[in-house]
């Protein structure tokens, strides 16, 4: 059957084939049966592309679905992706800006403009999820649910009201991080804080008396037209007296308080700060506490209020202000550096200094965000938070690694209500309507606002124009994606099996933002907790640790490494759309001195194997394209151990599997949760007859034990190093090479017959099983390979997808601590043969002799066991026992334990030359023996290293000592 499977391995041959296969198979969607295993899929943006931070999460998610469905759990992964309005809203409004036909956003109108957001939506919007479906996505698509979706949208609707009727929603005047471009209030999420070079100005506001004047030292001076008071610390002795009284605010005319507060550092500055509420978030905390005016000086797209267009409330809160003229309509820079030259003509400007500081950012727009007051809508957290945190505390949400409960307790105990509202059109639209003399009406549509509230059908009605903040829909996702509030809806989707689901798999940057909410939300609606589970990852990086972006050139696209990429088209994608050719030249030059000859296909299973190698418990995954090579060769040596496998086990086959019965033990603990027991047969454990099989079976026994911790720990760099050491290390070198005696041996006899048959048996059930236990990380080749390998054990036609995993308990090996320290004993002689032979460069196909001295009575039992292997693996002509190894001819020597290997050297090695490097290892050796000797002679040393660490020093000691013997005897017998 090797015919069917290619000498080489090429993963683009089959990866697309077989998830074509799979999808339409049905494989991805829920049994109905065994135990419930759900895994929501945080929504990525409609607009979004598969990027580093999906492929890491995606492939954890992926792993932990086909894990618990090989086991044979009722798994959903709830597919969906999220209308991301901003960033929806952008992408449109440039594309139409691209089309270059006239039409913008306000020109369409809203519903317009809605309709060409619709219909990029399905022309454009399921390129992320394409891209999943490359990384083997094994999720129900069927089941998929777009935030903007009927089913979803009503569910928005439903909470929206409810919290109203419940006293949770209201709409009132705050400070929000305002986007001055987008003119909308955007969440803390979407402000990146970076530090910039900027001023520290020093001003002098005159005491309203005359008597003297307190210097302020502002980075926004701008903003002082809006202060309303000043303020110093209640302990300053500087300025205790000073409290109370006023200072004239310059420039306005204005007299403003000063007054005490805790909040000021003395240290700073002069220790005395502006207070201006209405623009700055610590502030307007100070204002409320304080009862001061709250003045907004900034239009909605960051100009100072009162300019030619004003409406009437612009122009009474410029007059209130007492904003000179000149100053009104100027953009809040303009206005910053004329206040500045009338400070200074003033003879007010003190000073002005270099100064570091935290410049707020849109991450959409990159214009410096805002605190605005304005009117939004608002949920109110007090109650719900602290419902929220007591969830968490007793367990009933449990966060790994645990240390990420203290994030967001953190939050939690500090939490502000939650501004909801956004100024966009494309959302769910807030339902409320609005009469002629303003009051606020809340219902699920106008219909029901008129009876709700009595009103006729000729009272006008304006709904509210703004739209709910995304993160509001995707709070409700874990149950607006199972049909509520709909009865009729829930029960077909079996939310009451779904919900809880048992883990959410997510970054720690979104911890306050949405997994802090959903758990809010989920239980205020339905009673239960979103998730068991919330698995926290850390972010992926280059690997230097430098954050992945496309200003230092070193983002990678996830497809570009599974499907392979030309530099050319490598260094063109980098650079699309960058506005500044320096930039643009910096990236490419970067991209060819990485990357000259483009980025070879790696295939998905080693990108998804490289990722979930570095899922350690840590806030950074340093990606490095290095390990992604390892892991393809990882591949590639399964795929030739395959091989390997098949021709010799040509003519061999098992007859039809039986049904699976749950190992001992496990039949009750299977039937109380539920589970069913498998979707398919599993083959038939081997009965081995030899020590290798018996090793092999109890290291796949300890492999399946190893899996199981690590997968229930979430620990998947432990579980990849643990599959990759059993694959690589135990399968593919050591039991290929031990099973050749027993397949290439005498067969004409019944024992030999037997062994070559049970060893052939043992490589099919090994390799199948091993296929099993990579297969959640490595789904295409793990399921290429076992389309060979299954028909040989009997297996019925099928998808390794549905095979039971391996479990602890699955085979009983007989005798298993000796077999396992007599090949580990094999191991280690054949290795040191092997690097005898090395060192001598002596021939592969030349046999030699092998001379053994100072055996134990178990070294006598192992050889005499196992010398026909070691015949056949060393390539030894003939094996000699020696009573010492005083009368031994010049040789090449190993030590194996206590016991001694030599290999004489006439006729294989120039003498003169073995006597230098005989010399040189003695060497080399003196000066280990030295260093350990060192240590364990330093007092310090032994009394304060770990007891393990001297311990350890100390057999090193006995270890090089017991070299050098071997080696000094070796080198003074050849003169």
């Amino acid at each position: 059957m090797t015919d069917t499977l290619p000498a080489s391995y090429d993963p683009t041959q089959f990866e697309s084939r077989l998830y074509e296969r799979w999808e339409a198979e049905g494989l991805f969607k829920p049994s109905g049966t065994g135990t419930p295993y759900s895994v929501l899929l945080p929504p990525p943006n409609v607009t979004g592309t598969l990027h580093m931070g999906h492929a890491f999460q995606h492939t954890l998610q992926d792993a932990l679905v086909r894990y618990h469905r090989m086991r044979g759990f009722d798994t959903l992964w709830q597919m969906g992706s999220d209308h991301a309005g901003i960033a929806t809203e952008m992408v449109v409004s440039r594309n139409l800006d691209r089309e270059g036909k006239g039409e913008t956003r306000d020109s369409l109108g809203r519903d317009g403009f809605i309709g060409k957001v619709w219909e990029w939506k399905h022309e454009s919007g399921g390129t992320i999820e394409r891209q999943m479906r490359r990384m083997g996505t094994s999720g129900d698509w069927s089941r998929s649910v777009f935030t903007m979706d009927p089913m979803p949208a009503k569910a928005v609707v439903e909470a929206f009201v409810r919290l109203h009727e419940e006293g949770l929603v209201y709409r009132g005047q705050r400070l929000v991080n305002w986007d001055p471009v987008l003119q909308t209030a955007i969440s803390d999420l979407e402000v990146a804080n970076e530090e910039e070079d900027g001023h520290l100005w020093s001003i002098a506001y005159p005491l309203a008396d005359g008597s003297g004047q307190l210097v302020v030292a502002t980075t926004r001076p701008e903003t002082m037209l809006g202060d309303t008071a000043v303020m110093v610390h209640p302990d300053d002795e500087r300025y205790v007296h000073l409290v109370g009284r006023t200072v004239a605010l310059p420039l306005t005319g204005r007299e403003i308080p000063i007054i005490a507060d805790a909040y000021v550092d003395r240290e700073f500055g002069t220790g005395v700060v502006k207070v201006t509420p209405a623009h700055d978030f610590n502030d307007y905390q100070v204002g409320l506490r304080h009862a001061l005016p709250l003045l907004n000086i900034l239009t909605p797209t960051a100009k100072v209020i009162g300019g030619e267009d004003a409406s009437e409330g612009e122009l009474e809160r410029a007059n209130t202000a007492g904003i000179p003229q000149h100053y009104r309509g100027l953009d809040r820079y303009e206005a910053r550096k004329a206040v500045l030259a009338d400070l200074e003509a003033a003879g007010l400007l003190v000073e002005d200094k270099p100064h570091k500081l935290q410049v707020p950012r849109g991450d959409r727009t990159g214009q410096v965000i805002e605190p605005y007051l304005t009117d939004q809508w608002f949920v109110k957290m007090d109650a719900l938070g602290a419902r929220g945190l007591e969830l968490a505390e007793s367990g009933k949400v449990r966060f790994v690694p645990g240390n990420w409960i203290n994030t967001y307790r953190h939050w939690m105990e500090n939490i502000q209500d939650w501004c909801i509202s956004r100024q966009l059109w494309w959302g769910h639209r807030i339902p409320a309507w609005y009469d002629p003399a303003g009051n606020i009406h809340v219902g699920r549509d106008e219909a029901e606002v008129r009876a709700k509230y009595g009103l006729a059908d000729d009272v006008p009605l304006r709904q509210d124009e703004d739209v709910l903040e995304t993160w509001f829909s995707s709070a409700l996702w874990p149950f607006s994606t199972q049909g509520w509030p709909d009865e009729a809806a829930m029960a077909g989707l079996g939310i009451d099996r779904y919900l809880p689901s048992s883990v959410l798999v997510t970054g720690f940057d979104i911890i306050f933002f949405w997994v802090a909410r959903m758990i809010m939300m989920t239980d205020h609606f339905t009673g239960e907790v979103p998730f068991h589970d919330v698995y926290v990852t850390g972010l992926v990086r280059d690997k230097d640790g430098q954050k992945m972006s496309k200003s230092k050139g070193n983002i990678l696209d996830p497809l570009d490494l599974i499907d392979g990429i030309s530099l050319d088209d490598l260094v063109a994608k980098r650079t699309t759309g960058l506005m500044q050719p320096k930039m643009a030249e910096k990236i490419a030059k970067a991209t060819r001195r990485e990357f000259p000859d483009g980025i070879p296909a790696f295939g998905a299973d080693a990108l998804r194997f490289t990722m979930a190698a570095l899922a350690g418990h840590g806030r950074d995954i340093k990606f490095d394209l290095g390990r992604a090579e390892g892991y393809k060769n990882f591949c590639n040596k399964l795929w030739n151990a395959t091989r390997f496998v098949l021709m010799n086990t040509e003519g061999f086959s098992l007859p039809a599997a039986p049904s699976l019965l749950p190992p001992a033990g496990e039949g009750a603990r299977r039937a109380d949760e539920g589970s069913s027991q498998v979707h398919q047969a599993t083959p038939l454990p081997p009965t081995p007859t030899t020590d290798a099989q018996r090793w092999i079976l109890s290291r796949l026994e300890a492999t399946a034990a190893e899996a199981a911790r690590h997968f229930a720990d979430y620990r998947f760099d432990l579980l990849s190093q643990a599959l990759y050491e059993f694959a690589w290390n135990d399968f593919c070198d050591w039991f290929v090479e031990l099973a050749k005696p027993a397949l290439h041996g005498d067969t004409d006899t019944g024992e030999g017959r037997a062994a070559a048959d049970s060893t052939r048996h043992t490589l099919l059930y090994v390799l199948e099983r091993l296929l099993a236990l990579l297969h959640p990380l490595v789904p295409f080749v793990t399921e290429e390979l076992w389309q060979q390998v299954a028909p040989r054990l009997g297996l019925p036609a099928g998808s390794i997808m549905v095979q039971r995993y391996p479990e602890p308990g699955d085979i009983q090996v007989d005798d298993q601590a000796r077999a396992e320290a007599d090949v580990e004993w094999l191991k280690a002689m054949v290795s040191a043969i092997r690097r005898v032979r090395g060192e001598l460069n002596v021939p592969p196909s030349k046999q030699v002799t092998l001379l053994l001295a100072d055996a134990s009575e178990d070294d006598r039992r192992r050889i005499d066991r196992f010398d026909a292997s070691l015949r056949f693996l060393g390539k030894l002509e003939r094996i000699d026992l020696l009573a010492s190894t005083a009368d031994a001819p010049a040789a090449a020597t190993a030590v194996v334990g206590e016991l001694k290997l030599l290999v004489p050297l006439e006729g294989l090695v120039d003498l003169d030359a073995e006597r230098a490097r005989l010399d040189k290892e003695l060497k080399k050796v003196d000066a280990e023996i030295a260093k350990c000797k060192g240590k364990l002679a330093n007092e310090t040393f032994v009394a304060n290293a770990p007891a393990a660490v001297v311990e350890q020093e100390r057999k090193r000691l006995v270890d090089w000592t017991t070299q050098r013997e071997a080696l000094a005897s070796q080198r003074a017998r050849m003169g």
